[in-house]
């Protein structure tokens, strides 16, 4: 056995065992970049053949003409750069915007051979905590959560900034509002509310918060007074609202991690497009690559069928 079978055998025993060690499959795939479907077919070929079936056939066909082609390649290349993108989430968008047919096992092998198949450093997962189940509501604006995620910037002087990024989404479409403050208060709460009515194209029943003292008495009174209902997750469990958890950790990895702060001016311009970007554009893993205003019109669709 050569020293590059070997090392084969040892990447791809060092995905499995990891994914073992941790018990969730998609984080293990995530933390080495690659794709569920590749690590199953990992699997297979370890329980039929040992050791053995971990080994790689070459890489690349013999005849290049069998490669995928370089426009493709860069494509996918920029997308990996640009947002961080997985495979699987490259395939859809290549799919869906520029109409280009390839596979996920393609997409990993491009990357791989480009040396990008392991995402930086800061944007590893954390080791997963307790398994909750989660529901999901089926009609849009039945149950929106709401969270401030914290933002750290330095500005062009080296000093520090501190700002205050307001988040709203609706559980059934995953249709989010964004705003960012420069003061972490209830008057920014009450303000943000007021967008979020403004800005899903449904009515609100009910928002969901933590116990933060920016969803207090004042707070909650406001979302009575526009007849909208809302309640605080348990203390201590921010599993309960982990719709917009989520959110913010993809917040981190494909927005602030590739945006250069200058000043309050540009932060706003950008998180606009990134609202409207992750609303209209942004295929949604937990839709099958649908956006979350696709799945938004094809609900609406379904209810209006639905009424005699």
């Amino acid at each position: 056995m050569t020293v590059k079978e070997n090392r084969d055998i040892k990447r791809k025993l060092n995905v499995i065992n990891y994914a073992k060690k941790i018990g969730n499959v998609n984080k293990a795939c995530r933390y080495y970049g690659i794709s569920k479907s590749i690590y199953y077919v990992w699997i297979e070929r370890y329980k039929q053949y040992g050791d053995v079936g971990l080994i790689n056939n070459k890489p690349c066909p013999e005849n290049l003409k069998l490669r995928t082609p370089k426009h493709i390649e860069g494509k996918v290349i920029y997308l990996r750069k640009k947002y961080h993108f997985g495979p699987e989430r490259i395939y859809m968008y290549l799919k869906r915007f520029h109409g280009i047919q390839t596979t996920e096992s393609s997409v990993y092998r491009i990357l791989r051979r480009n040396g990008m198949n392991r995402l930086p450093a800061n944007t590893k997962r954390r080791s997963p905590g307790p398994k909750i189940k989660l529901y999901e509501k089926q009609t849009p604006g039945h149950h929106v959560q709401m969270d401030v995620k914290f933002l750290n910037f330095k500005n062009e002087d080296g000093e520090k900034v501190k700002r205050y990024q307001y988040t709203a989404i609706d559980d059934a479409t995953r249709i989010r509002a964004l705003k960012v403050y420069n003061k972490h208060n209830q008057n920014n709460a009450i303000d943000f509310v007021n967008y979020v009515i403004k800005k899903f194209p449904f009515r609100i029943k009910m928002i969901r918060t933590d116990n933060g003292h920016e969803f207090q008495a004042r707070f909650h009174w406001h979302c009575i007074e526009k007849g909208i209902e809302h309640v605080y997750i348990k203390p201590g469990s921010p599993a309960l609202n982990g719709k917009v958890e989520r959110s913010h950790l993809t917040d981190k990895q494909e927005f602030y991690q590739l945006l250069d702060y200058t000043n309050d001016a540009n932060l706003r311009e950008k998180i606009k497009e990134w609202e409207n970007f992750y609303n209209f554009n942004r295929p949604h893993k937990s839709h099958g690559g649908l956006t979350p205003y696709e799945v938004f019109r094809a609900k609406m669709n379904i209810e209006i069928q639905s009424q005699p």
